[in-house]
């Protein structure tokens, strides 16, 4: 039987897999899903998709149920942010090429489902996928991945995406090419987001396929080479579920500094003679709060939101459980109530800057995360301010 050049034929324990290369923006792909499940009638059918992508696809309410709240409460601001830019990334390439992303991971479920054959999910949860690949980065790295999610997708020559774009990059050459060039850029990224993935959905499509004769699998093409070569690789998912502790170096600063601050202050309390207590708390309060404050009305909080940044962020800045972003983004949460629909529209409103800035979702996360920048900054103002006191 011939089949398209997506297909990967693979053989292992007796069981045939036949592993389809998909671009999640592509009509092509999804054309070629449909007739592969038909020509081949496989005994099951695995998708590279956890049960909340399954359930976005299904039922289209990916962020209906989403809990403001909690998320600025656990201060996970910033990892959503990046959720949602790496939504609005694939959503602004499909809307040009007229294709919803994972439009042939969803017709390989209808198609599956149609046939009464039985569909297996195979891909690790995108939340732990998510915060292994958002606890690789530091700061700089992460501020740097949001601002060119949000900035705009366009290729190297800035040409807009096109459909010979994306079956171009399906080639293997292509493939090795960018996967090569991503690991040199940000292997921080390609570890959890790419390599660790291919291991996780080759060991679950092994497991899916035991038993039975053949398997259709259907991932993104990138993933191909990868799952290859890890076929009939013992594969440890347990690991690859956990997430990964804080390192050393990280918790100590984050401990040490405020520390060190702290003993400062009392150092120059009792020890200089020209300054007085007040001048050090002041040299320690006065920038945190104005940086955390400033930020906070810059980036469009109400007057109960700058209130709160003035009063914790100078507690925040030398406590390392608590976080002027957390207290100032539940106010602003309260004051704002995202609603159903809010939610709802977060996918297409985060696509433009002014959709970004007009949601409440967005907007407070935005909120929160400035208060917390500015905190940071007030307080390395105020080190100084209290350095050169002593």
């Amino acid at each position: 039987m011939e089949l398209p050049n997506s297909v990967t034929t693979l053989e292992h324990d007796g069981t045939t897999y036949f592993v389809v290369g998909t671009a999640h923006v592509s009509q092509r792909s999804v054309e070629e899903v449909r007739g592969v499940i038909e020509q081949i009638q496989p005994d099951v059918v695995c998708v590279e998709l956890d049960q909340a992508r399954h359930d976005a696809l299904t039922k289209d309410s990916a962020f209906r149920d989403l809990d403001v709240f909690k998320v600025v409460r656990e201060g996970k601001t910033l990892y959503l942010l990046a959720h949602l830019a790496l939504s609005s990334y694939q959503r602004k390439i499909g809307a040009s090429l007229g294709v919803k992303p994972g439009a042939e991971l969803l017709a390989a479920v209808n198609c599956a489902k149609d046939r009464s054959i039985p569909v297996e999910l195979i891909d690790r949860d995108i939340n732990i996928t998510l915060k292994r690949t958002w606890a690789n980065l530091g700061l700089w790295k992460r501020s740097m991945l949001l601002s060119s999610l949000l900035v705009g997708w366009e290729d190297e020559k800035g040409e807009a995406v096109t459909e010979k774009t994306v079956e171009d990059l399906k080639e293997s050459k292509a493939l090795s090419e960018m996967l090569t060039e991503l690991g040199k850029a940000v292997p921080e990224v390609k570890g959890p987001l790419v390599d660790e993935r291919d291991q996780y959905l080759a060991s679950k499509m092994i497991d899916a396929g035991r038993g039975k004769k053949k398997v259709v699998a259907v991932v993104g093409a990138a993933h191909v080479p990868g799952m290859t070569a890890n076929i009939g690789t013992p594969v440890d998912r347990t690991q690859l579920d956990k997430l990964p502790p804080p390192s050393l170096i990280w918790t100590i600063l984050k401990w040490g500094i405020p520390a060190l601050f702290v003993a400062a202050l009392i150092y120059g309390w009792q020890w200089s003679g020209s300054t007085s207590l007040a001048q050090m708390m002041l040299a320690w309060i006065l920038p945190t709060s104005i940086g955390a404050g400033g930020m906070t009305l810059l980036a469009g909080g109400s007057i109960l939101s700058v209130i709160s940044a003035l009063v914790v962020a100078p507690i925040a800045a030398i406590h390392p459980l608590l976080g002027t972003g957390m207290v100032v983004g539940v106010v602003e949460a309260w004051r704002r109530k995202p609603s159903v629909s809010d939610c709802e529209r977060l996918p297409d409103d985060v696509q433009s800057l002014k959709g970004f800035w007009r949601n409440p979702v967005t907007r407070i996360l935005l909120i929160a995360v400035a208060s917390g920048i500015g905190t940071a900054v007030g307080f390395w103002v105020g080190v100084g301010w209290v350095a050169s006191l002593l």
